[in-house]
């Protein structure tokens, strides 16, 4: 399974970011693999539209979950749409997320 989390850094030890569509990265997991990507956020800067652009962008990279703090109403919508697992994100880093997920730890929300 393909896990996007938002976070503050590139790598699995990172802080979770709690904003979904102004994270200042995706870390795309694969569960199956245990090989992660990092992508820095395209559309950090963007002046508006920023959830839909990055709702777009998680489902054009095949995600099938996302781990994060909170997500606007038009993302929601999107990712809902597109079957794509929302949970919410604690405190902690990506890959204490990860694991929590894993366990079955996480809210969905």
């Amino acid at each position: 399974m393909k896990v996007l989390v938002t976070a503050l850094g590139d790598n699995m030890n990172a802080s979770v970011d709690e904003r979904f569509g102004r994270a200042e990265y995706f870390i795309i997991y694969d569960t199956d693999t245990k090989n992660f990507e990092a992508v820095k956020n395209p559309f950090l800067n963007d002046q508006g539209g920023v959830g839909v652009s990055t709702a777009k962008f998680t489902v054009e990279k095949g995600v099938e979950a996302v781990i994060s703090g909170s997500y606007g109403p038009n993302a929601l919508e999107i990712l809902r749409a597109s079957s794509i697992k929302l949970y919410k994100a604690q405190n902690g880093t990506v890959q204490e997320n990860i694991d929590k997920l894993l366990e079955g730890k996480l809210e969905e929300f």
